[in-house]
């Protein structure tokens, strides 16, 4: 088999060209692909600044160009309907940057900037870090792109892997072009690892003690229900904050030759599902 969630839509194509008998299955693995943003340095601490660049997101075409149509637009929380926690998309659609009407974002998007005196004459430089691999690369070139719209001129810098995480922990760069996964569909993993002060995964600093104490609500919260309208609250809070602007969640192929038997891959975790206590080969 290959290598879990490995398999691009592209690839995939090509896998199923040259051996026609493999299995594939193309699975939502709770990963998104997101942007970090420096918000401890000009002029990024600027929460309008910050505004402006989640407003020029066209998400859709991110989708489009990388995954030919196979992904999924949302918040920090996997979306439905792999996800049980993910907001609803009429709940989506009222957050700034998620109207599908791209074009009527991007004017706004332009206002703040011409407010803040950037303009056509007056374009804001700044540099794109991303990981040198495609997953990570590819999409910081089409983001890099789309802010053009916004008077915005990006310059790519790939990094070695080896050095992407220490310069992301170190918040040596102006923004990024991130992927986070997560271990498992549920909020006490997303929100504390990734959003909480002081967390080391909480790449941009992000820190609202207020909202986190809606993290400790929501997880002692034992009616369900009322734990997910909580939930969508604090994420679309954390949307609306541009804690780290989700551009949307991507699906990726496993594929296994016909002998391999009992594989279930799973939907809502990349990480989970391999102990492999129910797979065997039928030679």
């Amino acid at each position: 088999m290959t290598f879990p969630y490995e398999v691009s839509i592209p690839l995939l194509k090509d896998i199923k060209t040259q051996a026609p008998h493999a299995i594939c299955d193309l699975a939502p693995g709770n990963a998104s692909t997101n942007l970090i943003v420096n918000r401890d340095k000009p002029p990024f601490d600027n929460p309008e600044i910050r505004r402006a660049m989640m407003l020029s997101l066209d998400r859709k075409a991110f989708i489009d160009i990388l995954a030919e149509g196979q992904g999924d637009i949302g918040g920090a929380m996997q979306p439905p309907p792999a996800g049980i926690w993910g907001i609803p998309p009429e709940l989506l659609k009222t957050v700034p940057g998620y109207d599908p009407d791209v074009g009527n974002n991007r004017a706004q998007a332009r206002a703040i900037m011409e407010k803040l005196g950037y303009g056509p004459d007056n374009r804001l430089k700044l540099t794109v870090s991303a990981r040198n691999i495609p997953i990570f690369r590819d999409p910081a070139i089409i983001l890099i792109d789309q802010l053009k719209e916004i008077y915005v001129d990006g310059t790519l810098d790939p990094v070695e892997t080896a050095n992407w995480f220490p310069k992301v922990a170190r918040k040596d760069y102006q923004i990024g072009q991130n992927n986070t996964g997560s271990g498992v569909d549920d909020p006490d993993q997303q929100f504390y690892e990734n959003y909480a002060c002081g967390s080391e995964r909480n790449y941009t600093g992000y820190c609202n003690p207020e909202l986190e104490k809606q993290f400790v609500q929501q997880s002692t919260e034992a009616n369900q229900e009322k734990r997910r309208q909580l939930v969508w609250e604090i994420d679309k809070k954390l949307q609306e904050d541009g804690a780290r602007p989700i551009i949307y969640h991507f699906r990726a192929a496993t594929c296994w030759q016909p002998q391999l038997k009992g594989l279930t891959v799973m939907v809502n975790s990349q990480y989970n599902g391999w102990r492999m206590e129910d797979v065997w080969l039928d030679r």
